[in-house]
């Protein structure tokens, strides 16, 4: 597949106010026999509106309250309730990890798979792929499968009422989905689906970046009110669908780099989206940029609270280059980069824009 283009997405994508309501009519024909894997606040979040579009029906429902990560130890356990109940759909609802849990799960059991995404934090609903980790929490590996989720159902109600923050965070890791997709392009690197980068991708990762400098602001301050207007809609298509199908098909590059390096120190920092902003930050830094372009993008991360400096991230100064070599192991997506990336050209990057948000903010 490496000398072929290629394009992946969710065989389905239905989004909007009360799109819950309308969740069994899009699926029954996966099966009658359903596991959701929950976080515990997505069940409440969920609950009633799912149960409202199984009405009439004789399928059978089983709601599992997941152990809180991704974990070897926890897919293994909904792999037997699978296998024991009989269940022929698979559906994860909530966030990152209750949905890298339930595609990991009916991946090693074959059957379908439907998201439900109750924040916007990440792309993961959209993805071909999950995380997973050790029963200590430890990171594992990346589980890559043949085909993207069956269904995904997005309901902006639930979003609208979940706390602004992983909206704020979701838009910070679909700010990096252009730029990272124009350095593997032109560098020729494979999308994280191993393929050709096609022109579709990019489209849909540049449509991405339009959208949150169009919408980014007045859909925080909706989500702020609970409200659910257009440009939150907007920015919900832009953190899940956009920004999922761009970077499955467009690559990856020097901020999800980043992001993996900030995450082996092994200390409370940010959370993915906001490590993402800043490294694509440290990524325009890198490419020397025109400063029209990177002042546009920091206007942007501070106009919606996004970081601009290591502070911001709960690191210092002495971490860059901890974060610098982690970032540039063999295998890392900064390495799509033109002209390549040492360790010692990342941690000044790093550092030069810890001191240029701080002169920007005034510390």
């Amino acid at each position: 597949m490496k000398d072929l283009l290629l394009m992946r997405a969710p065989l389905k994508y239905i989004q909007g106010k009360g799109a819950l309501k309308h969740f069994y009519e899009n699926c029954k024909f996966f099966g009658d026999h359903f596991l959701f894997v929950c976080s515990h606040s997505a069940y409440q979040a969920t609950h009633d509106a799912i149960e409202k579009s199984f009405e009439g029906s004789k399928a059978v429902r089983r709601y599992e309250v997941f152990g809180g990560i991704s974990s070897v130890g926890e897919i293994n356990r909904m792999e037997e309730i699978v296998k024991k109940d009989g269940i022929d759909v698979v559906i994860g609802v909530g966030g990152g990890s209750a949905i890298d849990t339930a595609k990991a799960t009916a991946y090693y059991t074959n059957k379908r798979i439907a998201i439900i995404p109750t924040v916007v934090a990440t792309d993961a609903p959209c993805t071909g792929l999950s995380v997973i980790y050790n029963d200590d929490h430890s990171f594992n590996s990346y589980l890559f499968y043949p085909n993207n989720p069956d269904l995904v159902v997005v309901d902006s109600g639930v979003i609208a009422n979940a706390p602004t923050k992983f909206l704020v965070a979701g838009m910070g890791d679909a700010l990096g989905t252009y730029f990272e997709a124009r350095a593997s392009y032109k560098t020729h690197s494979l999308s994280l689906e191993n393929g050709g980068i096609t022109l579709s991708s990019l489209a849909l990762c540049e449509l991405c970046y339009k959208t949150l400098l169009k919408d980014g602001v007045k859909a925080m301050i909706s989500n702020d009110n609970h409200l659910v207007t257009p440009e939150l809609d907007s920015i919900i298509e832009a953190n899940v669908y956009l920004s999922g199908v761009g970077a499955d098909n467009g690559g990856l590059c020097v901020a999800h780099s980043f992001y993996n390096g900030v995450t082996s120190l092994h200390k409370k920092t940010a959370m993915h989206g906001n490590c993402v902003a800043y490294g694509t930050l440290v990524q325009l830094l890198l490419e020397d940029s025109p400063v029209e372009e990177y002042n546009q993008v920091r206007d942007f991360v501070y106009s919606v609270g996004l970081p601009l400096t290591l502070a911001d991230l709960g690191c210092t100064p002495e971490d860059a280059m901890n974060i610098a070599l982690a970032s540039c192991v063999k295998g890392e997506s900064i390495h799509s980069l033109s002209g390549d990336c040492k360790p010692e050209e990342l941690r000044d990057a790093i550092l030069l824009q810890d001191a240029l948000g701080r002169k920007f903010l005034n510390k």
